[in-house]
């Protein structure tokens, strides 16, 4: 049974679980009204722009989507998902123009700033159901500060598929201006590097017709898999990721903001990273902000795994773990139950949204260093 109409706290009112493995069983999702809006967004010709060195780039055209989103309804309660080249979200009716607008801008943004084309569209929940698809959306929280949705029922794929073919897009309009609304988009920290052999990004879907009971199923295998480990074989060090000075994406971010020169903007950021690497480096506290308790809360926050009607998970794997991941997802795909894709890399990286340095509400999408999601899932 499905909700015609709704209120825009719909999913702020949705209960938390902090318990990832429960999220492979598809009764703990719910649907989405059918007035509500989902978005997508994906990076046109992704894989040529990994080849030139430029997923960082790539991860932060993808979060800007994120970033977009949230700062149009003043961060309130979202639901939304980070795939490396792309991204999707959810919005309620009224606001579904202000949510448009936003996309827009990205796609505008993202060509003049980088020379990327971002495909976007948005479709109805109503239309989704019509096309034998869902959207049923979780709220995972890793930490007290910060939760992810996880989707489920096969609608946000099946729009993001909508897209790639053509059959729906959101128009470009001629003579439209405007710069999206970034801030808190950020990427200064280091890749992290593998302390156990390789960083792997997993990406699984089932295949046609299979049963989100059977697919559940592999799921629960692969992530007891990578269960093993205390952690899930997180790939940020429980004390957080290290900061140098210049940060690697210091340019990245520059483009980001959208006040004064460019060479005005890196000199901000140099002073803004230079302070950051210092306090870092001591330990020392500067009024409100703990350096050492923002660095374990970067680790907490992590977005590392995820369910959008298929699983996504980014490893410090070694060759023992890799090995029985592997075994398992090559008898899924003969039985005729799943499609997948794994990457392995040396290293991870993080894009960020940061409301407030001295909140514990900042968030961070963790992906492959050297192709991660986007390469993962070219393998299918």
């Amino acid at each position: 049974m499905y909700f015609k109409q709704s209120t825009q706290d719909f999913y702020a009112k949705l209960s938390r679980t902090d318990d990832f493995d429960v999220l492979s069983d598809p009764r703990r999702y719910v649907p989405l009204p059918d007035d509500w809006l989902v978005g997508v967004a994906d990076i046109v010709g992704s894989t040529h722009e990994i080849a030139r060195g430029r997923y960082k780039i790539v991860n932060m055209v993808g979060a800007a989507v994120i970033s977009a989103q949230l700062n149009s309804v003043g961060h309130a309660p979202l639901p939304y998902v980070f795939g490396g080249d792309g991204a999707g979200f959810a919005v309620w009716p009224s606001q579904r123009s202000a949510a448009e607008l936003a996309l827009a801008a990205v796609r505008r943004w993202a060509r003049a700033e980088y020379g990327i084309e971002l495909r976007v569209a948005m479709i109805s929940v109503a239309d989704i159901r019509d096309a034998g698809r869902d959207v049923r959306v979780a709220r995972y929280a890793p930490s007290d500060g910060v939760d992810y949705a996880m989707f489920s029922g096969g609608g946000l794929a099946w729009a993001e598929e909508q897209m790639k073919t053509g059959l729906t897009h959101l128009p470009e309009q001629e003579g439209a201006t405007g710069t999206p609304d970034l801030s808190g988009l950020s990427c200064r920290w280091s890749n992290v590097t593998s302390e156990r052999g390789a960083i792997l990004s997993v990406v699984l879907k089932p295949q046609d017709g299979v049963s989100e009971e059977a697919f559940a199923q592999v799921a629960e295998a692969v992530i007891g898999a990578s269960g093993a480990d205390p952690r899930g074989h997180h790939p940020v060090p429980l004390k957080g990721p290290d900061a140098h000075f210049p940060p690697p994406g210091m340019t990245i971010e520059a483009r980001v903001r959208q006040n004064g020169p460019l060479v005005a903007r890196l000199a901000g950021l140099a002073v803004s990273n230079a302070l950051i690497w210092a306090l870092m480096r001591s330990g020392r506290k500067l009024g409100n902000f703990d350096p050492m308790a923002y660095r374990a809360e970067v680790a907490a926050n992590a977005d590392f795994r995820k369910f959008d009607d298929g699983l996504k998970m980014t490893l410090d794997c070694d060759a023992t773990t890799q090995a029985h991941l592997e075994t398992i997802l090559r008898k899924a795909k003969a039985d005729g139950l799943v499609l997948y894709g794994l990457h392995a890399q040396a290293e991870a990286m993080m894009t960020c949204l940061v409301p407030s340095p001295n909140e514990s509400t900042h968030m961070h999408f963790v992906d492959g260093a050297a192709g991660g999601y986007a390469l993962a899932a070219a393998q299918m």
